[in-house]
């Protein structure tokens, strides 16, 4: 399977190694020698119509036509006329009669781009041809039968498309027989740079150029950055970078004038209605640094109470100090001092001797020291308990900190610990 799957990659010029993308691909070699209905679901920009075309390829309809439709590009009066195709006078400007694309692609497939966009009218007639293959031309009443493979992509919820009753259920458990998940690009960062590296090579060959390198910190801007584009968003950077420098190697500063938002970074954080979410590698090293802190709080409570338990020291009762009055609140300048009942008063009831204070107390000068909260600054400090902890061995760190000792290598050379 590995072998095929990277014979895939190279036909269909797809870069990365990541987990995730190799479970999509081999999702899509798998489901290619069906019929069955697909859905595909990923951030604009992730290739979803890659996938699609992949699917058509290695499918016994291969050699019968192949049709990709943006349905959230085609206007709500005529997506009708465009997929199911209409008779002639129809409407106004229907001067002759129009095969739709289902007609034209019988025997092969339809990619449906963006489906979450399609008029619910439309939809109802969908979910007929995905029931029976049955359809009528937009003015006709003969039933006619095509023979297609739908294959559906969207970049948004259907699930909340359907609550707010702008997508049909029913359709959507047809189409989504088969899901197949696109990963985002800031979900296999590992696969940023050879994508970069390939359309760097690539851009060089169309402009008769050098190619751009990056160094060290641009490298680091670049797969850091949030990408929210993806591939094609990497891809178009790349071709700017290709035109616009005559560099042959590219410094954070230059990167940073040619391209300001790359500087955007993903920070930890929790979306909204995102239970099973991923949680970034650099929040388990706050929540690690959370959990030290725990737990020398409660060191510090232990060797507290072991003073107090060594020196025979009381502990005032809360409760019966919350239940004074206000009148029984000693003045200014009065404290008291707690003292070791005499063993001949043991058993009589306890009390605190007042101490009369007569000047004034001394107070040294001190000063408060803001707490730093940066992020940064504490993932920092973990990293560096870490590495000292386990005298500089990175793997024991990494395993320490919760990360993967690629992640650690690429914080220290970040932080220049």
């Amino acid at each position: 399977m590995n072998s095929t799957l990277q014979g895939i990659k190279r036909r269909f010029g797809i870069i990365g190694n990541a987990d995730k993308l190799n479970r999509a691909l081999s999702t899509a070699m798998r489901v290619s020698g069906t019929d069955l209905s697909v859905m595909i679901n990923g951030e604009s920009g992730v290739g979803k119509e890659v996938f699609s075309k992949i699917i058509h390829q290695m499918s016994p309809r291969k050699h019968n036509e192949f049709i990709a439709i943006n349905t959230g590009a085609i206007p709500e009066g005529t997506i009708n006329s465009e997929l199911f195709g209409h008779e002639k006078g129809a409407f106004t400007g229907a001067s002759t009669e129009r095969k739709g694309y289902f007609e034209t692609a019988n025997g092969g497939t339809v990619f449906l781009d963006e489906i979450g966009e399609m008029p619910l009218d439309t939809q109802a007639f969908l979910l007929r041809i995905l029931e029976s293959g049955e359809y009528m031309k937009v003015g006709s009443s003969k039933v006619l039968k095509t023979d297609v493979r739908i294959i559906a992509a969207t970049n948004i919820s259907l699930e909340e498309q359907i609550k707010k009753g702008k997508f049909r259920e029913d359709l959507y458990y047809r189409l989504n027989t088969v899901p197949i998940f696109v990963p985002s690009l800031k979900e296999r960062r590992e696969d940023i740079y050879p994508l970069y590296r390939r359309f760097a090579i690539d851009f060089a060959e169309k402009y008769s150029t050098e190619v751009i390198e990056l160094d060290e910190k641009a490298r680091l801007l670049f797969e850091n950055y949030t990408w929210p584009g993806n591939v094609r968003e990497l891809k178009n950077i790349v071709e700017q970078l290709s035109i616009l420098t005559d560099e042959k190697e590219i410094s954070a500063e230059q990167l940073l004038d040619l391209i300001p938002q790359i500087t955007q970074r993903n920070l930890p954080s929790l979306s909204k209605g995102s239970s099973n979410a991923e949680i970034p590698q650099e929040r388990e090293i706050l929540y690690q640094l959370l959990f030290d802190m725990k737990k020398d709080l409660n060191d510090l409570k232990s060797l507290v109470f072991e003073l107090i338990k060594s020196n025979d020291l009381r502990i005032p009762d809360m409760s019966r100090l919350n239940s004074l009055s206000a009148a029984a609140v000693p003045a200014p300048g009065v404290v008291y001092e707690p003292f070791v009942t005499p063993t001949f008063e043991r058993d009589a009831v306890s009390t605190a001797r007042p101490v009369i204070i007569n000047n004034e107390p001394e107070f040294h000068t001190t000063e408060v020291v803001e707490e730093n909260l940066s992020l940064e600054e504490m993932e920092k400090e973990m990293i560096v308990k870490a590495l000292k902890k386990y005298k500089g061995r990175r793997k024991d760190a990494a395993v320490e900190l919760g990360i993967s000792e690629r992640t650690l290598y690429r914080k220290i050379k970040e932080y220049e610990l």
